[in-house]
């Protein structure tokens, strides 16, 4: 690769003029048209793996007999399906999101205590899927914390006021939470299930089951979903703001913030729920790659690596350019989900400049001040920053360009930023 000499680099910034302003989404449709002199730089949208279903072991669905669907895999799962999702995260060096239901890890029948939350009321009886496999998956997501990151989804994934269940545990159809009563029910037994299998505390992270969810509080009522779940330290939702009421009052585009939670709009999945070992070929329609337990198995537990590699592969690529990253975990991922949608960047002169301003109405436990940028360019470079910290620099070659990673950090009070380029 031709490297550019710093005295021809020096002249060409002067043709440069005002640069391009890039933020966001927007600033990916058209690598032409965000790139000055052959360099480019933007902050990466996010890209984060979230996994719903998953904690049954019989796989069977059972909605045709008022039971849940579950995950409709046609066998009964083992613990390898459990492994598989460590798997795929230590793979990658991220933490997927394992979006859990529980009630068939309950050894003591204490959901008998929960009518509203199994098929089974009050005769509810779980002795039939207490066995050695418990502990040794409980083991496996125990031991796998940097790979393997349970997420609050629910007890028994439906409601059932009598016989008969609706969809789904925490809001109905329209979107309206279940009585407040019952919710603070179920999230505590659902804390007692952790508990009593020794798979820690309430989760942060929460994704709705069925996606029937409400962007803050319903008409006629003064308690959201949101401020519930804030109030037992749970403080960012995952969920498809297509199936989202009151989907309209989410502030940024791809997330909202309801009463401090942030609320992130998973998109469309890649496969429906049902679908065993997808291949995956479709570009993703937003910051969550989000799949069902099923699309990452196979038939054969033994073969689960086998479907685990075909997602490595296809998620390895979203690490490369510009304009996504893999995100090692949920809190960073929502960091830097923040600063994608509201750090603008632009090329002026031999400089980069970064505005804050329309980050600033986002709550710092959300945002924080730490993020990502990349830069490409033809030609090595060296950066000298102004009112913003770089933490880590790294480099790739990737079709004949230099694409670097900046770790960088906001100072406190600071409302834009500078960083200065060099050729090498």
């Amino acid at each position: 690769m031709k490297q550019m000499p710093r005295r021809e680099f020096i002249r060409q910034t002067a043709q440069w003029g005002a640069g391009l302003a890039l933020t966001g989404l927007a600033a990916c449709k058209g690598r032409a048209q965000m790139e000055v002199n052959g360099i480019a730089a933007m902050v990466p949208m996010p890209i984060q793996v979230v996994i719903d279903d998953v904690g049954w072991w019989s796989g069977e669905d059972g909605s045709a007999r008022q039971e849940p669907y579950r995950t409709g895999i046609g066998r009964n799962h083992v613990p390898a399906d459990y492994q598989a999702i460590a798997d795929l995260g230590k793979k990658l060096g991220v933490r997927p999101q394992a979006a859990t239901i529980l009630c068939e890890w309950d050894r003591t029948n204490m959901l008998r205590e929960v009518p509203t939350s199994t098929w089974m009321r009050e005769n509810w009886d779980n002795r039939k899927w207490t066995g050695p496999w418990l502990e040794e998956a409980a083991d496996i997501i125990r031991s796998n914390a940097r790979h393997y990151e349970l997420t609050l989804h629910g007890i028994g994934h439906e409601y059932w006021a009598d016989s008969h269940f609706t969809r789904a545990e925490w809001a109905d159809r329209s979107g309206r939470m279940r009585p407040l009563d019952q919710v603070e029910l179920h999230l505590d037994y659902y804390a007692r299930l952790l508990e009593q299998n020794r798979l820690g505390p309430l989760p942060a992270s929460f994704v709705p089951t069925a996606f029937l969810h409400g962007f803050g509080p319903a008409a006629g009522e003064e308690v959201s979903m949101a401020q519930v779940l804030k109030r037992r330290g749970i403080h960012y939702i995952n969920t498809p703001f297509s199936m989202m009421a009151n989907a309209g009052a989410a502030q940024y585009g791809l997330f909202g913030i309801d009463d401090g939670v942030i609320t992130v709009d998973r998109g469309e999945d890649l496969f429906d729920w049902d679908v065993i070992g997808g291949v995956p070929e479709a570009r993703m329609s937003g910051p969550t790659c989000g799949m069902h337990w099923p699309n990452l198995l196979h038939e054969d537990p033994a073969r689960n690596a086998e479907v685990v590699e075909g997602w490595v592969r296809y998620l390895s690529a979203y690490n490369s350019g510009l304009a996504t990253m893999l995100a090692p975990d949920s809190t960073f991922f929502q960091r830097q989900l923040a600063h994608h949608a509201g750090t603008a960047v632009s090329l002026k002169g031999p400089m980069i400049d970064l505005d804050f301003t329309k980050i600033q109405p986002i709550p710092e436990q959300i945002a924080g001040r730490q993020f990502m940028l990349k830069i490409s360019s033809p030609f090595r470079l060296r950066f000298k920053p102004e009112k913003i910290r770089v933490l880590a620099n790294a480099d790739a070659l990737e079709a004949e360009k230099i694409i670097y990673t900046l770790t960088l950090e906001r100072l406190p009070g600071e409302r834009a930023a500078r960083i200065g380029l060099e050729a090498a």
